[in-house]
């Protein structure tokens, strides 16, 4: 199965965009009267047949609407420092994206090494990413935002912080309730602040580890997302 990402989709007749219309014909020689899949990244899955395989404007129509399955009761947002070196944050992205995430805050921290990024190309990431494990929720991503924002925002579900300190015996795996929005804090390679830390915890915020090892920032921000997900999974 071949999956394309539109979040416009709509009616009965849509027209592709160009990109889409040129891969779907001449790279992949879908023909008129083949079908197709696209997702809007709001959860649901259109099941298209060609009516117009022009390379540059390729119609179709849609003949079934169903709900992806990666549809969930509960909401994951990763709030992460990006790293200085940008490749291991867009990998970041990628795996979060095919594990599942439903929403990226890149956060600006007092030891962050890294203080731009570019939401376009990071977008496209997550775009092939979800389009490559069949998602039919496309997860958002913030532009990069200061952590004292993300610290003082409201959020109804669980928080955490997670960071290297020798004191904390609290797992992700075991506080994580499951069914609950869900905010995970990860911080850059130098790792929180102590005032960023005592911030993060007088906002409501649990102190946790992600396991015995020091990770690095993009595994650390895949380590939790996978754990939550396990932890939901296990509920079923």
């Amino acid at each position: 199965m071949n999956l394309f990402y539109d979040p416009d989709i709509t009616g009965q007749f849509y027209t592709l965009n160009k990109v889409d219309s040129s891969h779907l014909i001449r790279v992949m020689r879908i023909k008129t009267g083949e079908s197709v899949f696209v997702t809007d990244g709001k959860g649901k899955l259109f099941e298209c047949v060609v009516t117009d395989s022009n390379p540059k404007n390729c119609q179709v129509e849609i003949i079934s609407i169903t709900p992806g399955n990666d549809i969930r009761n509960f909401t994951l947002e990763i709030a992460i420092a990006p790293t200085k070196n940008i490749n291991r944050f867009e990998w970041f992205l990628e795996k979060s994206t095919e594990i599942g995430v439903d929403c990226i805050s890149p956060i600006l921290c007092d030891h962050s090494e890294r203080k731009t990024i570019k939401l376009d190309r990071l977008n496209r990431i997550i775009t092939a990413a979800m389009k490559q494990s069949i998602k039919s929720f496309h997860p958002r991503l913030d532009d990069l935002i200061n952590i004292n924002d993300i610290i003082e925002k409201p959020f109804q579900g669980q928080k955490f912080i997670a960071y290297v300190d020798n004191e904390i015996e609290n797992e992700l795996f075991y506080l994580c309730k499951p069914n609950t929005n869900t905010l995970v804090l990860i911080g850059p390679e130098g790792d929180f602040s102590k005032e960023e830390i005592s911030k993060a915890v007088n906002n409501g915020f649990l102190p946790v580890k992600l396991g015995p090892s020091r990770l690095r920032t993009e595994t650390a921000g895949i380590v939790a997302c996978h754990t939550v997900n396990m932890v939901n999974l296990q509920s079923f």
